[in-house]
């Protein structure tokens, strides 16, 4: 749960109209996340650790993005800036939100409520979910073991959103072809932990907006809404009390 609600500081104005940063940062995170998504397809891990040259090793096991089916739990503001970079490359996306309602550019869209038939029809899979009750390990046991033993899971989300545990033993046992965490539960990822040492796993630390972006997407985003503020109209990303985000 984002620390904006668990802080009190909404309920206690109910009567301001609060907004959030989604969306502000969407191009920079869908960057990264295609980037954790081509690197794993590629098996740049491995290639990357390489000390000589294993043409036989490798190449049984690059992959492309070409013709695959990739599925964007959360197809918000990241998921709809990250849609057009996955189909300029050929890839087929199926779109995950609360409402069903159909998101531009997407194959097809699947309500929140029907999530369950989204994993076996997958190749591969990216959380850009918020994180609410509701969707706490969204991403569990029951939901990895569902996806290929080739599909790479892509967290550019909140760490909350998968189960760590679960996760592991899907790395470890060849239930997933592996995962590409810009975020983790518990976070920062502690040294020593399991994550840290398994090879189909690319961790970085929730550098997805970099800072020398950060100052000037967020700015640009609070003076459009400031315009529409001003002008009357809808304000973009409004945060919604019941549902948390």
């Amino acid at each position: 749960v984002e620390e904006f609600f668990t802080s009190g500081v909404i309920p206690r104005y109910p009567d301001v109209r609060f907004t959030s940063a989604a969306g502000a940062f969407a191009h920079t995170v869908a960057e990264h996340a295609l980037a954790l998504l081509l690197a794993g397809v590629r098996y740049l891990p491995e290639q990357l650790r390489a000390d000589r040259w294993r043409t036989s090793e490798f190449a049984p096991h690059v992959g492309t993005l070409r013709h695959a089916t990739v599925g964007i739990v959360g197809a918000g503001g990241i998921g709809r800036a990250l849609i057009p970079m996955l189909t300029a490359i050929g890839a087929r996306v199926v779109a995950v939100n609360r409402s069903g309602t159909p998101v531009p550019g997407a194959a097809e869209t699947i309500p929140a409520a029907n999530i369950g038939e989204t994993w076996s029809r997958v190749d591969h899979v990216v959380v850009a979910a918020p994180a609410t009750p509701a969707t706490a390990h969204l991403v569990g046991e029951a939901e990895l073991a569902q996806l290929k033993p080739t599909s790479w899971v892509i967290n550019v989300a909140r760490g909350s959103l998968i189960d760590t545990e679960a996760l592991v033993q899907a790395l470890r046992n060849g239930a997933i072809g592996g995962a590409g965490l810009d975020v983790t539960d518990p976070e920062p990822l502690p040294t020593g932990h399991p994550l840290w040492t398994l090879p189909n796993v690319i961790i970085t630390p929730h550098d997805s907006n970099p800072p020398q972006r950060r100052e000037a997407a967020f700015a640009e985003h609070v003076a459009n809404n400031v315009r529409r503020f001003v002008a009357g109209q809808e304000l973009i990303a409004p945060i919604d009390p019941i549902s948390g985000y």
